[in-house]
Parts: structure tokens; sequence; C-alpha cells
């Protein structure tokens, strides 16, 4: 993190200095007029575009490709790609800090899929540009739906997510299972299974299940399958009612708590996704709950389990289905940027459908485009885009409309709850009652059943 403490010291200098020149914050040029608007941005001048991307997988990589291809066709527009931190806690805590400052540095932000009513103020309307129209219209319309802040088009989608169960085909089949689990009691019995055979043949390394257990956004995202799929609601009901205690979520988080020490290490209370990928990827997991980016990467030439694993949804529980959290990241254009009409060329061209083709083939990254889950050359590399479409366009998603603009303090309390009883600080009955009385004091919101 010194890198982000550095830059952030910058900014901080840099406000102080203009302040004491008695020198105005800079202001962002005009948008176009109107959506109607069909010329391209003037790029006569020499202009530098900025983008604060993520860097989980592959994607500081993909970016950077993408942004040259931009360039490769707009040779006085020079666009860098910033490396931001992985976890989504402190990505968001850079950002506010750029906010903060007003700061120009960045043109154009990934955000994820649950902040576009949080920092709405920040961004500019893209539906002011040439194209957005179009581009939004090919889109999945709840994601654009999600995207679109009192009739503005805060960020174009960029890629989506939801949760998947990664298992080795190799190590089902020399255990005797026909098929991957279908529930999580089925996921427990066959984790423990495999992994005290592969231990027993010498493998002490290895491991049942790994999934994403830090306090961090991404176990909001793993706890929500677990509870959903249990019939404990979502935390926070579409009609803002507090939901979550109740003792099918509970039960649920006990389940959880159970594995830990058992078929998962003791460790995942530290992991992230990458953590998890890389435990995986090494051969040392038969189970790895993740995002569709690790299928690529799992299958790349010095991966362990090249060619030995496949992708299902997410097993049931009480409810009889399972859950997959809704992910997925946009692009929006700073409202302190100084050249938005340039940048926002840019993202519309990096979110256009040519681009997310890429992306989808070389990093397995799922497109918005609705049209390209009938391309032929992305079924052909990510062929599960095709057999488990239904699970990308019904997952379920985190209660950020419903808490907005408190939806990071409401996800804090939550996954610092839920870590609390997978570490055995607290059992789940009480935590999720003390969570209660928090989001309760928070939101100011009256509690409910989960229908």
């Amino acid at each position: 993190m010194k890198r982000w403490n550095l830059i952030l010291a910058l900014l901080l200098i840099t406000s102080m200095l203009l302040s004491a020149c008695g020198k105005p914050t800079p202001t962002a040029t005009p948008a176009p007029a109107t959506e109607e608007a069909t010329t391209a941005p003037a790029t006569e001048e020499k202009v530098t575009v900025t983008i604060a991307a993520g860097a989980v997988g592959q994607e500081l990589e993909l970016a950077k490709a993408a942004a040259q291809r931009y360039m490769d066709k707009h040779p006085n527009v020079t666009v860098k790609v910033l490396d931001t931190p992985d976890l989504v806690q402190d990505r968001l805590g850079l950002y506010l800090q750029f906010f903060q400052a007003k700061s120009s540095e960045v043109d154009i932000y990934q955000i994820d899929v649950i902040w576009p009513g949080d920092l709405a103020e920040h961004f500019v309307d893209l539906y002011q540009y040439p194209g957005a129209k179009e581009l939004a219209a090919q889109n999945f319309p709840a994601i654009i739906k999600n995207n679109t802040v009192d009739g503005k088009l805060i960020g174009i989608p960029w890629f989506t997510d939801a949760g998947l169960l990664y298992y080795r085909t190799d190590l089902l089949k020399k255990y005797g299972y026909d098929a991957p689990p279908k529930t999580w009691d089925e996921l427990h019995d066959m984790a423990k299974k495999i992994q005290d055979g592969e231990r027993a043949a010498g493998n002490q390394d290895f491991w049942g299940y790994v999934w994403q257990g830090n306090a961090y956004e991404g176990l909001t995202c793993d706890a929500l399958e677990w509870i959903d799929s249990n019939g404990g609601g979502t935390i926070v009901s579409p009609d803002k009612k507090i939901t979550i205690n109740n003792k099918y979520a509970a039960e649920a988080l006990d389940m959880a708590a159970g594995w830990v020490g058992t078929i998962s290490p003791e460790g995942v209370l530290g992991f992230a996704e990458e953590d998890a990928r890389n435990m995986w990827q090494a051969g040392n997991a038969a189970f790895m709950r993740n995002w569709p980016y690790a299928y690529s990467l799992g299958n790349a030439d010095d991966s362990a389990v090249k060619g030995k694993f496949d992708v299902v949804p997410l097993p049931a529980g009480r409810a009889g289905h399972g859950a997959a959290t809704l992910g997925g990241w946009q692009l929006a254009v700073s409202k302190y940027s100084k050249h938005p009409d340039v940048a926002a060329d840019v993202a519309l061209f990096l979110a256009s459908p040519e681009e997310q083709k890429i992306r989808a083939i070389q990093g397995s990254l799922n497109p918005t485009v609705m049209s390209l889950y009938q391309d032929p050359d992305v079924l052909k590399a990510v062929p599960f885009f095709g057999s488990l479409y239904d699970v990308f366009t019904n997952a379920v998603a985190r209660p950020s409309t419903a808490t907005a603009p408190k939806y990071n303090d409401v996800s804090t309390l939550f996954f610092k709850a839920v870590h609390s009883v997978l570490s055995g600080d607290t059992d789940a009955q009480t935590a999720m009652e003390e969570l209660e009385l928090d989001l309760q004091d928070l939101l100011g919101y009256e509690s409910a059943t989960p229908e």
C-alpha cells in the first residue's frame, strides 16, 4: 500500500499548493449538449486520459492491451492504465481520496456494480455522448437500470460476474463421483473424502474447498450465497426491510463456520479471490468458489489443473436452489476530468461489443452485451457462458439500491459479523441479532422476515 500512500500524499500536497496560491479548483470541460451529437471528440491536440483499473487475474493486462488498440486508432490520445488495489474497500478508499480532492488525475474509473448509487455525484452522464444510448441498448437491461441514477447513465457496463463452483473433474472420477455436488451437504462430504484420499497419497497441502473468507466485500458475496440458498434472504430486502436476523441465515453461517479447519484451511479466513485461485490452480483443492475470470487462468499452460476441471452453479441449501451473487464492473467518467469528451469516447470504446468479445475470449470475463452469449468464438473459448447463461442473468443482487448511499457501511457491518462467526468469536444467532440492531441504527429501517 506504500504506493497508494504516496499518491494520496501528492494529491493532498497539490490541493494545499493550489489553495495557497489562490488558484481555483480545475473544472470539467462542458460535455456535448445533446445525445444526438454525432461528431467524434476533438483530438487534434495531444491528450492524456488515465483509467483507474483493477488488477485481479488478467484484468490489468487486458485493459492495457485495449488501451493500446484505442491509441492505435487515435494517435493524439495517450491512454494510461493505473493499477489500483485488489480489495474493493481499499479501491473505494483510494477513489474517495481522489474525489475529495476533485482531482483530474484520473479520468475514467472502473467501478463496482454496487457503487453507482453511492458515487453518482462524481460522474458525468454518459448519455450525453455519441453512441452511448445505442451501446446501452445492447446490454442487459438490468445492469443498465442498475447503472442509471436519476435518469443519468453513470457507468457503461464493462463485464459482469456471478459466483461459480469450480471442481476437479479428474478427482471426482478418481473417487467414484459421477457428478459435482448439488447441495452444500454433498459438497462437504465429497470434499472431505477427496481431501482425505489426496493427503493419504502424500499431498499434505491438499484441501477440499477454498473460497473468500477475508473480512471484505468478497465475504459479503460468499455469505449472501450461503444465506440466500438457505432461504435466509438478502440482508436488506428491496422494499427496505432488514431481514438478516432469522434462523435460516444463522444456520447457513454455522454451516460455513464448520468448514474452517475441516475441509477449508484456517487461512481461508484471510483469503481473497486470488488467494483461493492460487491454491486451486496449484492443484491443492478439490473445489473452489470464484468468479468466471479464473477459468481462462486455470486453463493456462502453467496451470496444474489445466484440462482437469469444470464449472457449475453453486450448491443449493434448504431453499432448494443455489444462489450466485451478482458482480461486475463498469466504466465511469469523472466530473473532474479535463477531457471528459475524450474520456467518454475511450470508455465507450472499451465497453464496445468488439472489445467485450476480446476480453471474454482472452480472460473469460463475462460480457454484458447480450448477443455475445450466442457468439461461436466466445462459446468455443468459454463453453460455460452458454450453459450457465441463466446463472448470470438471474444472479442475486446485493442490497446496494435499497441501502444507498450507505451500502458500503451496510456491507462492512455484515462481513465483519460473518467473519466473527467463521473465526469462532461468536455464534451465528448472536451475531445476526447484533447486526440487526446495528443496521437499524444505521438505516432507520424496520425489520421483517425474508420472503
